[in-house]
């Protein structure tokens, strides 16, 4: 099964999140035996294209599709004397994922049967509360209550944004933490415990005021907190680990095992975070996966983004033992995904089951192809 075309797919505008407006890249792998397997990243298709086009296309073009993690290997060389650390490696994420979905198709498997079968029947899920109907700062109670009735137990918010911005994560006076802990507070007295309520911060804030939040979030009980310092200097956060009972997961912005070392080894996260289509791919986030397991560390993988991210994320999920949760967010498969693929993966009443197969389990939609909502590239 040799590679002939690798193409890429670029949906402008794709959808909107805290940093503004994102767009998802899918890549196509074709093959000599007309199977074609899917891969996505995002969220800068203009820095993320040229890799994959320019730089990583040669390296495949002729070579055995079924030879993941050589190509994995070669597509890191290729890019690394540079510096790899961003669109580099969520070009090789995108690939990565493309090949698992062609060995899939190849041998009539899902990709989880291929990563060693499923460990569980039904994948837990929380909801990342980018949602068109509620918003978590005005309607929280309504938010979380709309939730629960469709069995999601679980949410994750950032109302400490917006301070964050303003005072660029130098101080936060006791007026604007009252401001910020208000969504969880109404919360938490209406519904009490029935919610898991998991706080993200965007990596927004020094030492000092992730300590003072941190202290003022442990009446509420949070799931845990997210990404509250920056990513750049992973020692801090033991510090911070130090002073807080509350669980720190980290991170989706650190990329490939090399990434996560210094953070397992320091101990300060109770909680790690990988995205599949950042880090390195399918196999890439296994290995990090693997390497928590030794510390017996669970894996909440980070999932916010286009339906391939979903699905890929969702075999990833069904076959790692340390699984924690996974993240989903319901805009996405109840709405953006919809009119692109051919499955949107839904959750059904809170959970989802095993993902279909064979490889991912989804296609775009041939209309999406030949319609003006895309931009086709393809090297042969």
């Amino acid at each position: 099964m040799k590679i002939t075309k690798v193409e890429t797919v670029e949906l402008k505008g794709s959808t909107a999140i805290h940093q503004g407006v994102i767009n998802w890249l899918w890549v196509r792998l074709h093959t000599d035996e007309g199977l074609i397997g899917l891969g996505e990243t995002f969220p800068s298709s203009s820095s993320e294209k040229p890799v994959v086009l320019n730089d990583l296309a040669p390296l495949l073009l002729g070579r055995e599709a079924s030879d993941i993690e050589a190509l994995w290997h070669d597509m890191f060389v290729a890019v690394q004397y540079r510096g790899w650390a961003g669109a580099e490696i969520r070009a090789i994420s995108a690939i990565d994922i493309a090949l698992w979905d062609l060995l899939g198709k190849k041998t009539s498997q899902p990709v989880y049967v291929l990563l060693g079968g499923k460990c569980r029947e039904q994948i837990p899920v929380y909801n990342t509360c980018y949602d068109d109907a509620f918003d978590f700062n005005v309607n929280p109670v309504e938010l979380a209550s709309d939730l629960l009735a469709s069995g999601i137990r679980a949410m994750k918010i950032w109302p400490f944004d917006q301070v964050g911005r303003k005072n660029r994560g130098q101080s936060i006076s006791c007026e604007e933490m009252e401001e910020c802990l208000a969504p969880i507070r109404k919360i938490r007295e209406v519904l009490g415990n029935k919610m898991d309520i998991a706080v993200e911060f965007h990596g927004f804030w020094n030492l000092p005021c992730a300590c003072k939040i941190a202290e003022a979030l442990v009446p509420y009980k949070p799931m845990w907190i997210e990404e509250i310092l920056p990513q750049d200097n992973l020692a801090v956060y033991k510090t911070l680990a130090e002073q807080t009972s509350i669980p720190l997961c980290i991170s989706e912005r650190l990329m490939t095992r090399w990434g996560f070392r210094e953070l397992l080894e320091n101990r300060a996260a109770s909680i790690i975070m990988p995205d599949v289509v950042w880090t390195g791919g399918i196999s890439e986030t296994r290995k990090i996966a693997q390497y928590a397991e030794t510390y017996y560390l669970p894996v909440a993988l980070h999932n916010c983004g286009g339906p391939v991210t979903h699905f890929a994320s969702w075999h990833l999920a069904a076959a790692l033992p340390n699984l924690m949760i996974l993240e989903t967010v319901r805009r996405h498969y109840n709405d953006r995904y919809v009119p692109l693929v051919t499955n949107p993966g839904p959750v059904q009443n809170g959970k989802l089951g095993l993902p279909p197969g064979p490889g991912l389990g989804l296609e775009l939609r041939p209309e999406l192809l030949t319609g003006d909502r895309v931009r086709i590239e393809s090297v042969t």
